[in-house]
């Protein structure tokens, strides 16, 4: 299969720690990398853990929170400095063009690529980005400002050949890739071989989802459902649930009932309040629900699949 991974840039909230950054992650799929949110520091910690930002050509974001997007104008800034070409695709609120745009008019001199904003719908599910590979939509959340979840789906893998099959009846390219999409093969004397004994299943499709800044919000389980990997944000810790529906957040306990409910393999909690030095309450917390439980933290790289597992 395809390398498909999460990292990590940041897992505080609204204030940096010492150790962790504002919120930031780095989807990366067959070496295409994907940024969701640019909280302070994101460039610092993409350094950090040694990931190519001239790679980056599409940003998703979430909201427009500072410490989801406080860390774009630095990353754009180094972006032309180091001769980045052609476009960066930016999906994110359409007042993020207004702001943004303000700033560029400083950097114009430097800038030698072209930034595409794509305005987000905050009302209904939508198709934001896709390409060969991948498809990326866009969900309501709810927040205190207009806010979204991303879905990262795999397309339909093409099926693998029985190599042995393959070679002995010394079919062509153009004959495997036909049998890669799902045809059957004709010999010279007409006899047809069933597809099915030329080849065996595709790999199955693998699917992340990320959601922050929300309360809980059960309304997203059809579109969550099943999903590898789903990271939720856990700002507070169950004793604090008041505070987290007062300030439109999620405690760990909520977000273990809710991958619970929508039958995930995976949660990754984070977001976490600069109040926890230690988040293994948190953890705990929702093991007790959703024993698959793990902590997102600063640097940690989880890979995605059926038996997704932290790489780092």
């Amino acid at each position: 299969m395809l390398p498909f991974s999460v990292t990590i840039l940041g897992s505080s909230s609204a204030q940096p720690t010492t150790n962790r950054f504002p919120t930031s992650q780095v989807v990366s799929l067959n070496e295409k990398l994907y940024l969701i949110d640019c909280g302070e520091g994101a460039q610092i910690q993409l350094r950090r853990f040694k990931i190519k930002t001239g790679k980056i050509n599409h940003i998703f974001i979430s909201h427009l929170h500072g410490d989801h997007i406080f860390g774009l104008p630095g990353l754009i800034s180094t972006l032309a400095l180091g001769g980045k070409k052609g476009e960066l695709h930016i999906y994110a609120h359409s007042e993020l063009k207004i702001m943004m745009e303000h700033l560029m008019k400083f950097m114009n001199e430097f800038v030698d690529f072209k930034v595409v904003y794509h305005p987000l719908n905050f009302k209904k599910r939508s198709i934001i980005h896709e390409d060969s590979k991948l498809t990326i939509e866009s969900f309501p959340l709810k927040h205190r400002i207009p806010c979204c979840g991303f879905l990262f789906t795999e397309k339909q893998h093409e099926l693998h050949l029985r190599g042995d099959v393959i070679d002995e009846l010394k079919i062509s390219i153009a004959g495997r890739v036909a049998i890669k999409g799902g045809a059957d093969y004709q010999l010279t004397n007409g006899q047809v071989i069933p597809n099915k004994k030329l080849t065996f299943p595709p790999d199955p499709i693998r699917s992340y989802a990320f959601c922050t800044d929300t309360v809980c919000r059960k309304q997203i389980i059809p579109i969550i459902q099943n999903v590898d990997l789903l990271y939720h944000e856990a700002t507070f810790a169950d004793d604090l649930s008041e505070l987290a529906l007062k300030t439109y957040h999620t405690t760990a306990r909520q977000a273990a009932v809710l991958a619970s409910e929508s039958n995930v393999k995976k949660l990754i909690i984070g977001h976490f309040s600069s109040r926890y030095k230690n988040v293994d309450p948190l953890v705990e917390e929702a093991r007790v629900i959703f024993p698959n439980t793990f902590p997102a933290n600063d640097g940690d790289r989880f890979e995605v699949g059926p038996a997704t597992k932290l790489l780092l």
